[in-house]
């Protein structure tokens, strides 16, 4: 693990990434990246649109049928 440092970018916050982990990552200046929050903490991963899209269904279906889905955790 390799700790990274938060900078200020104008009114901003950016992490600066190592180029190996960019590298590793098959990652470049400029792509997009989610920041998920998980049950371990967060994860940061490639943006992917499809993802992005799936996730935001989830959380519509979430809200609009939060009581089915309360009845039916039980």
């Amino acid at each position: 693990m390799k700790p990274l440092k938060i900078i200020a970018i104008g009114n901003s916050s950016g992490v600066i990434l190592p180029k190996e982990m960019l590298d590793e990552c098959h990652l470049a200046q400029g792509d997009h990246l989610h920041l998920v929050k998980t049950a371990d903490g967060w994860l940061l991963a490639p943006y992917d649109p499809v993802l992005a899209r799936q996730l935001d269904l989830a959380e519509q279906v979430m809200r609009e049928d939060r009581d089915v889905l309360r009845v039916l955790a039980k």
